[in-house]
């Protein structure tokens, strides 16, 4: 009984989470330290950086993957799944409806959506400034970026990213092998390490075995889980960067147009929760609800195998200053993948005439220097949009 009220409590606290923390990751971190530290006290300072840490070691959805360390801490492995429900859930359910709206009524071509479209513009132009400024502070980052930028600008394929962010380790392997950690110990988790060890064992298995997979069997939805599995296996760096590893997986192959791809991205931004409940958008204008909630189950499973897997391991990871270099340079190869993808397909399809671009302009001068939160920037979008499409 006892155990049962912990999930509860766990459940209504990050389902309130989920329905009230806008503004992309960095965002939810500061939520959930209100909430979960300095209101709750479920966890130490100490132990919630620890694990924000961590979080920012691994690829996938940051804020997604501390959410699932706390439920982790406070009700183990059953927490860790019942806080990433929580917190997932209301933007899950929002997106879906929206993407149903867009097949239903055939919305693509309606003003509003290039103004969401030119949302993404400013959203992601905003995420590379930020980032930028901690990823790549020294001329050795900067020149892995750039690398990373002319690289996937000139060969677009799924390929040239992951070849980009393993060269980008290699160097920062060799570059930084003397950089020293803060010698931070690890909070304690409620985790077996054999269980720790089977879930990175199933995420490499199921990153290699499904292209296997697709190719032998040519199904569909083993395809659908492949691309979506992968995508989030393969982000370094948050939620936007799922941006072109999606597209490169999604759009060529004809299963959603490029136009309701980033009208979907730029209603992402409108609703709270991680980023990567784009991929319940994307899902249901695929192949209806099911789709959809096979890609959130598809995009999320790397990082709820890693962060589970990790816990218990962390102290031996994040002591080891070679394999803390090689992260650095795959962070700064994050940035130059983030340019390429702020260029093409976001820009080239968003900005065609000057409008467009002045309505960026106003739109980026509002989030940055007005400071005022996403879904303000995204409904003033939608609504200059239908201006531009009543000129």
């Amino acid at each position: 009984m006892n155990k049962l009220r912990i999930l509860l409590e766990i459940f209504l606290v990050s389902t309130r989470l989920g329905l009230t923390s806008f503004g992309g990751p960095t965002a939810h971190l500061g939520y959930f330290h209100a909430e979960y530290v300095e209101r709750k006290k479920w966890m130490s300072e100490k132990s919630y950086a620890d694990l924000v840490a961590l979080s920012q070691f691994l690829p996938g959805p940051a804020s997604s993957q501390v959410g699932i360390g706390v439920g982790v801490m406070r009700g183990g492995v059953l927490g860790g799944l019942t806080s990433f429900i929580g917190f997932t859930l209301p933007s899950v359910i929002v997106l879906m409806i929206f993407a149903s709206l867009m097949t239903t009524f055939d919305i693509s071509e309606a003003g509003w959506i290039h103004g969401l479209k030119i949302v993404a513009v400013v959203i992601v132009l905003h995420a590379i400034m930020g980032m930028s400024k901690n990823l790549t502070p020294d001329i050795e980052r900067k020149v892995i970026a750039l690398f990373a930028l002319v690289a996937t600008l000139l060969f677009q394929s799924v390929f040239t990213q992951v070849g980009v962010i393993l060269i980008a380790a290699v160097i920062g392997f060799i570059l930084f092998k003397d950089y020293k950690d803060d010698g931070q110990k690890s909070a304690s988790f409620p985790i077996k390490k054999s269980f720790s060890a089977a879930c990175l064992v199933l995420f490499f298995v199921l990153l290699f075995a499904l292209p296997a997979f697709r190719e032998l069997t040519g199904s569909y939805w083993v395809a659908v889980v492949d691309s979506f599995y992968r995508a989030g296996a393969l982000v370094f760096g948050g939620g936007h960067v799922v941006l072109p590893l999606l597209e490169q997986e999604l759009v060529p192959m004809g299963w959603i147009t490029e136009e309701s791809f980033l009208a979907g991205y730029g209603a992402t931004q409108a609703v709270p929760g991680p980023l990567f409940t784009f991929a319940a958008y994307l899902g249901t204008v695929m192949n209806g609800w099911i789709g959809g909630l096979v890609a959130t189950a598809a995009i999320f499973l790397p990082a709820f195998l890693l962060i589970l897997g990790a816990l218990p391991f962390w102290d031996l990871l994040r002591n080891n200053e070679k394999v803390k270099g090689a992260v650095m340079g795959v962070n700064a190869a994050v940035i130059g993948i983030l340019i390429s993808a702020l260029y093409t397909p976001i820009w080239t399809s968003s900005i065609l005439e000057p409008v467009h671009f002045a309505l960026a302009a106003i739109l980026f001068v509002m989030l940055v220097y007005f400071k005022l939160p996403a879904w303000v920037i995204v409904v003033t979008g939608a609504i200059g949009g239908m201006l531009i499409g009543l000129l």
